[in-house]
């Protein structure tokens, strides 16, 4: 294989290997401080970060306004405090080695009020902004403003030429690079695109020189590309390298990283994803962000889909094939279902399912009493942690709503994401994000006999092409 040479990113000469940032704590100062230390460029989430006390304990994240936009503020005030307090400790534990990014989500609650708290409070201490999960237009201002690189994450070069338009050709200084996610492969949310097929994933190389194509005809033939979602070992990648096509090049690791010792998530989890085979990671559209995103198959996955299998339409009113009533509900209110659907309503009912809930799209689903109560609590203590939310249909907005009704077929991913990451509970349970190569952990020999490296070891071993 092609050696591998140092780039330079965000100002600093560092090694082409880049930690994805994972959200909610998964990606955090201890894990992309080790990281920096390896020399490559690390990290951590600005996704409600954790921060600490004085004695250096966590401060749980629990939230006291009466109201969903007083809770937002609070939920804001956390990200700020905890994404200072990770930028501390990655900075610390770098050394002055690598470089230092945080990541955050454009559809996240906040985004902007978060990043000026976090570039303001922790001046020096990051060199990089990486942002995807939406159209993130003025990240580049942002970014520009606190005088650090910016890394807009797309999966089309079409996505790029809309910010670039937009937004970017203004702030072009201030770009460090182009992170391509494939949509297919990448864990967590994925950029799909509605002209694009979930279930017919495409080869990224003729995509990625698509981009570099557009890249060389606006100037930043210089400017690195990194490649995400789907890397594992490099020297799956080595017709990439000095390849005029694709031009400088690095690579952005996602799903390694949570199995090395540094890494916050349970050792629970860490043991779930040496058991994983082929296939076990899942291309779903429950996200109550919309987004198609990409998790393990796990328990909670599977509840999410068998409530939406237990979905008929209905109709007020007798019309077409939908004459059949049904009455719902301890007013038994009348609807109209086909008949088809009034066995499986009933049948649903007799097995148990017996609350039905509305969805948006003049549907119902059946669910136990304790899953509807479940959903129901969970809709009225949203904090806002999305731009806007499916799922309780917060939007932040000056109504503080989307307009629809709330969608009982997806979950509250603040909640999961915060159980997932500070309980060694079930994570069968819980939604846990991964990439669709995890089931390598399991195949491939680094790990074998159960062996977690450290990020440095890890870092050393990818340097190696594997």
């Amino acid at each position: 294989m092609k050696s591998l040479n140092a780039i330079v990113m965000s100002g600093k000469e560092v090694l082409p290997v880049i930690e994805g940032g994972k959200g909610i704590a998964v990606s955090s100062g201890q894990s992309s401080g080790a990281w920096a230390a390896a020399g490559g460029v690390a990290t951590f989430s600005g996704v409600n970060a954790d921060s600490y006390d004085e004695n250096g304990e966590r401060i749980p994240q629990i939230y006291y306004g009466r109201t969903r936009r007083e809770r937002h503020d609070e939920l804001v005030a956390y990200g700020i405090s905890g994404g200072i307090a990770q930028a501390q400790i990655a900075h610390e534990l770098a050394g002055g080695q690598g470089a230092i990014h945080m990541n955050v989500l454009w559809e996240m609650g906040g985004a902007e009020r978060i990043l000026h708290g976090v570039l303001e409070g922790a001046k020096g201490l990051i060199n990089g902004i990486t942002c995807g999960a939406g159209m993130p237009y003025r990240v580049a201002q942002i970014a520009s403003d606190y005088k650090v690189h910016y890394y807009p994450i797309i999966s089309s070069a079409r996505a790029f030429r809309a910010l670039w338009k937009r937004a970017y050709h203004k702030f072009s200084d201030w770009l460090g690079g182009v992170v391509y996610e494939d949509p297919w492969l990448a864990g967590g949310h994925n950029g799909l695109s509605n002209s694009e097929d979930p279930r017919s994933p495409e080869d990224p190389y003729p995509r990625v020189a698509a981009l570099r194509k557009l890249m060389n005809e606006i100037g930043l033939q210089n400017t690195p590309i990194i490649m995400a979602g789907g890397v594992w070992h490099i020297e799956d990648w080595a017709d990439w390298l000095d390849n005029p096509e694709i031009g400088p090049i690095a690579f952005q690791f996602g799903t390694r990283p949570l199995l090395t010792q540094e890494s916050p998530i349970s050792d629970a989890w860490k043991k779930k994803l040496g058991t994983l085979k082929k296939g076990d990671v899942f291309l779903n559209r429950f996200s109550p962000t919309g987004f198609w995103s990409s998790a393990v198959n796990n328990e909670f996955i599977e509840e999410l889909r068998q409530r939406s299998e237990r979905q008929v339409a209905f109709s007020n009113e007798p019309v077409g094939a939908h004459t059949a009533a049904f009455s719902m509900g301890a007013r038994k209110r009348e609807v109209f279902l086909t008949q088809e659907d009034r066995a499986n309503a009933e049948k649903w009912v007799a097995a148990g399912f017996d609350q039905v809930m509305k969805t948006p799209d003049t549907t119902l689903i059946f669910v136990t009493k304790e899953k509807m109560q479940e959903i129901r609590k969970d809709q009225v203590d949203c904090m806002g942690c999305l731009s806007q939310c499916t799922f309780s249909n917060w939007a932040e907005n000056e109504t503080g709503n989307t307009g629809r009704k709330a969608d009982p077929r997806s979950f509250c991913i603040q909640k999961t994401l915060q159980d997932v990451i500070h309980s060694e509970a079930n994570v069968e349970n819980n939604l846990m994000f991964a990439g669709h190569g995890a089931y390598r952990f399991a195949t491939d020999p680094f790990y074998a006999n159960g062996f977690i490296p450290t990020v440095k070891q890890l870092v050393d071993r990818i340097m190696t092409g594997k």
